[in-house]
């Protein structure tokens, strides 16, 4: 049985790596990026809530007191 010549496994390993390499590198080469990015403006908005509404005042048990 004869053996696998492996001698020319290297060389079209790297070929195809290289190849695929190029190619991403062309791929990524045809996209236009916007030179200066600008913010997306958020409208401020803000919905009061219910309880934000009127005042409240939270009683600790510890600071009320004693009988």
């Amino acid at each position: 049985m004869p053996q696998l010549d492996t001698s020319t496994w290297s060389i079209t390993i790297l070929s195809m790596v290289l190849a695929l390499f190029i190619m991403f590198q062309l791929k990524i080469s045809k996209y236009k990026y916007p030179e200066t990015p600008e913010p997306k403006s958020f409208s401020s908005s803000k919905k009061l809530m219910p309880w934000e509404e009127k005042w409240t005042k939270i009683y600790s048990p510890l600071l009320l007191p004693r009988w």
